[in-house]
């Protein structure tokens, strides 16, 4: 009877440990970190991965950047080609004036997601090693998990240098 008690408390308590709805997103590319923050302190912070070329505001479509800037996170799909994803507004105003000046496409999709369905979990692991979106902010299935249930849509979301 103990042992049974025992592990109904242990199975409520961890099901209360539920990550509090972020109101904020901040990814901070230099430190490869996205963070989820709520009344402005830090919930929860996430290894990430970016494209290949991690340094400097997505310029066009095609250059494996991910955008700097404010955005908001407006839509989510359970049925993505990665695991999970949520859509980042990009482009936003700014983002659009700079492709029209260079007269190249801003590109579209950038999107918060895991691992991409079709690997493996070897392929998986290897992944976690280096940057390989094309813009995108790539974080581990689980901790895509928890991104997925503490996020709703219409969160803003800062993505900084």
């Amino acid at each position: 009877m103990k042992r049974l008690l025992f592990t109904v408390s242990l199975l409520l308590s961890s099901a209360s440990i539920a990550l509090e709805k972020a109101d904020f997103v901040l990814v901070k590319k230099s430190e490869r970190a996205l963070y989820l923050l709520h009344a402005g302190q830090p919930i929860k912070q996430y290894r990430i991965m970016l494209g290949p070329r991690p340094k400097g505001p997505k310029l066009m479509e095609g250059d494996e950047r991910t955008p700097e800037g404010q955005y908001i996170l407006d839509r989510k799909n359970p049925d993505s080609h990665y695991y999970k994803s949520i859509r980042v507004s990009y482009p936003n105003a700014m983002d659009l004036e700079r492709a029209q000046k260079f007269n190249v496409p801003p590109g579209h999709s950038i999107m918060i997601h895991g691992m991409k369905n079709s690997w493996t979990e070897k392929q998986a692991i290897q992944a976690l090693k280096f940057n390989w979106t094309d813009g995108c902010i790539a974080v581990k299935n689980s901790d895509m998990d928890e991104i997925w249930d503490a996020v709703d849509i219409g969160t803003p979301i800062e993505i900084q240098p």
